[in-house]
């Protein structure tokens, strides 16, 4: 074995190492992945959202190195960010690099600013601070001033300083915008908000990705917790069984998931008990039409 594949190996097996010393049991089965359209290469459908829960001070550091050190020994790379999430960036890029899982993380990150020069300086800053020289996915983040940043991201992708550009927003009121400008402008990624009580995006945002071989990951997946706040004290309803569903969690991302447009899913934790059950959503069985309709009208109905 040469040097790199030792460094690679004993990596692993570090990471694997984690799992039974934090009490947690691995995923009974592979994480799925799906291709990202227009090209052969695939991703994990359940990443990683760092709004709020990588903005810490070092001393909150050890819960989220086993968050990464999770992700990547179950199969997860997807790891989203933006410079608006405080710390977030800085974060992911030192303990990734601790942790020597940089290089098997799927990056995605966003520019938030006005103006092509503040634009440039803020990728870059970006890029220093997740510790690459090339960054996956760069977004633009909510739209802000997507006009400059789009002339810059087409030709950083040109120059090969990021792989995929993509548009993001959180809100139903702006999906009419994104939706005019992904059809005038050619992104890899939209990212928007998606999940059972919030169905806005099937309307045409998931459609219209699907026609333009476009690819989709989902933020606020559980609706800020109101999910979670609509079953307290419910138990899981018994045919959840019929796809693979072992917690609310998972049964809310694997509505999301049997979409045939989405991606990947980022919910935000900082937990690795947390990140594994929503991982364990990417795993097994997916409900089919008949029960996305039995899942709505469950949730609608309580």
């Amino acid at each position: 074995m040469d040097e790199i594949g030792r460094r690679e190996a004993l990596s692993r097996l570090s990471v694997l190492a984690l799992l039974p010393l934090l009490g947690l049991r691995g995923l009974p089965l592979p994480l799925m992945k799906r291709t990202i359209p227009g090209t052969t290469e695939s991703l994990p459908v359940v990443g990683v959202g760092t709004w709020q829960t990588f903005d810490v001070a070092p001393e909150g550091y050890p819960p989220l190195r086993e968050v990464l050190s999770t992700l990547v020994s179950e199969g997860g790379s997807v790891i989203d960010s933006s410079p608006m999430y405080g710390k977030s960036e800085e974060v992911v890029g030192q303990l990734s690099e601790e942790l020597r899982l940089n290089d098997k993380l799927f990056i995605a990150t966003k520019v938030w600013t006005t103006g092509h020069r503040e634009g440039i300086n803020q990728m870059s800053a970006s890029m220093a601070k997740l510790r690459r020289n090339r960054i996956d996915l760069m977004q633009i983040h909510n739209l802000v001033d997507w006009q400059n940043h789009m002339r810059t991201l087409t030709k950083w992708k040109e120059e090969g300083r990021i792989r995929y550009m993509g548009l993001t927003h959180y809100t139903d009121s702006a999906h009419d915008t994104l939706a005019s400008v992904m059809k005038s402008n050619r992104v890899d990624f939209i990212q928007v908000n998606y999940n059972l009580l919030d169905r806005h995006a099937e309307e045409r945002l998931l459609p219209l990705a699907q026609d333009l071989n476009v690819g989709v990951l989902i933020n606020r997946p559980f609706e800020e917790g109101a999910l979670f706040n609509r079953v307290n004290g419910k138990k899981l309803p018994e045919w959840a069984a019929e796809f693979d569903c072992a917690s609310w969690g998972q049964f809310f991302l694997k509505f999301i998931l049997s979409h045939p447009a989405v991606t990947c899913v980022i919910p935000g934790t900082s937990k690795a008990k947390h990140l594994l059950d929503n991982l364990g959503a990417g795993t097994g069985r997916l409900p089919d039409a008949s029960q996305r309709k039995k899942m709505i009208d469950w949730i609608r109905n309580l």
